[in-house]
């Protein structure tokens, strides 16, 4: 049997319109040390892709959010094997309180400029999407908390 799985990302602003990353462990098995967005597998393939997005945000950053819109859909596989249908859509936290969990080492709160330049390479056109709508906010520094 294929090794398939659905995973529901999101692209986090906050009320100044900055992106939130956040770095992966340098141990983690897929991606070491990138700078990613939130999001992970949904449980099974019948939850509900909301609740699904909801949860994994909760549990990685400790955010609520909001979900406003799809931004993209894409189907890869991963380098051990496994194909992912990856669903991510833009979304605003209700608050600016992250709370990394262990599967994650740093956050950081970023103009969609510099986000781009941090990002790992899969997720530079989502927030390209999020430039094209809130415009770059380049007066803005990086820093932890908005």
């Amino acid at each position: 049997m294929e090794k398939f799985a659905i995973a529901v990302k999101a692209v986090i602003i906050n009320q100044r319109n900055h992106v939130l990353l956040i770095k992966r462990r340098q141990n983690d098995v897929h991606k070491p040390g990138v700078w990613e967005i939130p999001g992970g597998r949904m449980s099974s393939v019948d939850a509900n892709p909301f609740d699904e997005l909801k949860r994994e945000v909760r549990e990685e950053v400790g955010l609520e959010i909001d979900i406003l819109q799809p931004l993209r859909i894409h189907h890869f596989t991963r380098d051990d094997g496994q194909k992912i249908t990856m669903l991510v859509f833009l979304c605003k936290a209700t608050k600016d309180k992250v709370v990394v969990s262990e599967e994650h080492t740093d956050f950081v709160w970023e103009s969609p400029e510099k986000a781009k330049e941090t990002i790992v390479p899969e997720f530079r056109r989502e927030i390209e999407a999020v430039e094209k709508i809130y415009g770059t906010q380049s007066n803005f520094h990086s820093k932890k908390e908005a």
